[in-house]
């Protein structure tokens, strides 16, 4: 399957993201009153919204369960490749 190469560096950038919300996620779990990291996460969690969003206007839905806006006039999510298939 032929994949090109800056739907990749797209995908590799969401994850980096997504695992740097995640660990500040945890992080703030069992320190609330930590301000500089709950302002980290608000930043990495704004930048991941940005490049899912600009993900899905390049390749399609990244996200299933609305989590990636309406499907328009059919269903897109099948239209690709998954992710885990690349």
């Amino acid at each position: 399957m032929h994949t090109d190469r800056r739907r990749m560096e797209m995908l590799k950038e969401i994850q980096e993201y997504a695992f740097t919300a995640l660990e500040l996620n945890l992080y703030l779990d069992t320190h609330p009153g930590d301000n500089r990291a709950l302002e980290q996460f608000n930043q990495v969690s704004g930048e991941l919204t940005r490049k899912v969003e600009k993900y899905e206007e390049c390749y399609g839905p990244l996200l299933n369960y609305g989590y990636s806006g309406g499907s328009g006039s059919h269903w897109r999510w099948v239209e690709e490749p998954w992710p885990w298939e690349m």
